[in-house]
């Protein structure tokens, strides 16, 4: 039995990006690219690419800061609606996706944060990327934002809150093009009957 299911869900892409440098550098901000040629490794130029990355403060509890780990938060991927949200409540027009580090930004997926981690995102030509877990937001994107428009977005760290978007990494190489339309495969399991008792132990 498949043990993923295909979903009428899907949703365009809509910006495209790499983030040559750690959003922590707060030196340069992410570019946008025409198309995202994706190995096994992720984006070759994106700072978070690679098969294993160094932990960090996201997985303190399992491992020493710098532990050499499986890298899968090669990608960023937001959700166009969520940003306007997250944009309208902090009184800005808009928020470039450059200034949150993103590589890929999704239109037309509802609750896009929420998606069940595991999730595969598949493109035209059979590219797909996994959905790790929730992005939480961090404070690094509101100092590049600040220094960007001249002050504003300092909250954005609290206005992101589960509109942040996911982190990914791809399991199927292949090329994703901006205007490519991705279709959302969910896991068939259905949620864990003891998750709120495990969160509430943490």
């Amino acid at each position: 039995m498949p043990a993923l299911i295909p979903t009428s869900f899907s949703g365009k892409v809509t910006w495209l990006g790499v983030q040559r440098r750690p959003v922590e550098d707060l030196v340069i901000f992410g570019e946008p690219v025409a198309e995202m040629p994706l190995t096994f490794a992720g984006f070759g130029p994106e700072s978070h690419a690679g098969l294993t990355r160094p932990s960090c403060s996201r997985v303190l509890k399992q491992y020493p800061r710098g532990t050499e780990i499986r890298n899968v938060r090669q990608l960023c991927v937001v959700s166009e609606e969520e940003m306007a949200e997250v944009a309208a409540s902090l009184g800005m027009e808009r928020i470039d996706p450059a200034w949150v580090g993103a590589s890929v930004v999704i239109a037309g997926l509802p609750d896009f944060t929420h998606v069940p981690p595991s999730s595969r995102l598949q493109g035209p030509d059979g590219v797909t990327l996994v959905v790790d877990m929730e992005n939480l937001p961090c404070q690094e994107p509101a100092v590049t934002m600040a220094k960007a428009t001249g002050g504003q977005g300092k909250a954005f760290k609290s206005a992101a809150e589960g509109k942040r978007g996911v982190t990914a990494w791809v399991e199927r190489e292949g090329t994703l093009r901006l205007g490519d339309v991705v279709t959302l495969h969910i896991p068939r399991q259905r949620v864990w009957a003891q998750l709120e008792t495990a969160r509430k132990g943490a």
